[in-house]
């Protein structure tokens, strides 16, 4: 058995794209629209993983934003995505200064929550050993929940 993506329904593709690419670092791998299903389905990987991913050997993220407007709060989502970075502190600090709330900051060198546009708990996790707590995240309060 192989791992192949996580599905993900998104509200506000466009918003999605933002943030999983732009933000994150993702790359669209590849597209499908239903004009009878009336639906969009984007994969993506981590950009590591891009040319695995196009070789259909490498997990992916599936983003089905349905086109009839739908509220996915609570029930249809699921519990988180986990992503290992190269430097939790400067992740999560482009990701502040570009307006997303650090849900769980990293006090610990090693571990952070945020969530994506839609909600989505992603789980953001240090590269090898933990870095020396710093601040500001040292004394950072959890916001929200994650």
């Amino acid at each position: 058995m192989n791992y192949l993506h996580t599905m993900i329904r998104v509200a506000d593709l466009k918003a999605s794209l933002d943030f999983y690419c732009t933000l994150l670092g993702m790359k669209e791998i590849r597209r499908r629209d239903s004009q009878k299903g009336r639906f969009t389905l984007v994969f993506l990987a981590a950009a590591g993983d891009e040319a695995r991913a196009k070789r259909d050997d490498a997990p992916c993220i599936e983003l089905t934003h349905n086109w009839d407007l739908e509220d996915y709060s609570g029930g249809r989502n699921f519990s988180h995505l986990a992503y290992r970075v190269d430097n939790i502190y400067e992740t999560c600090q482009k990701l502040m200064d570009a307006g997303v709330t650090i849900n769980r900051p990293p006090r610990d060198g090693y571990m952070a929550f945020i969530r994506s546009p839609d909600g989505i708990s992603i789980e953001l996790l240090q590269t090898g050993d933990k870095l020396a707590p710093t601040e500001p995240w040292a004394s950072m309060e959890n916001t929200g929940s994650w």
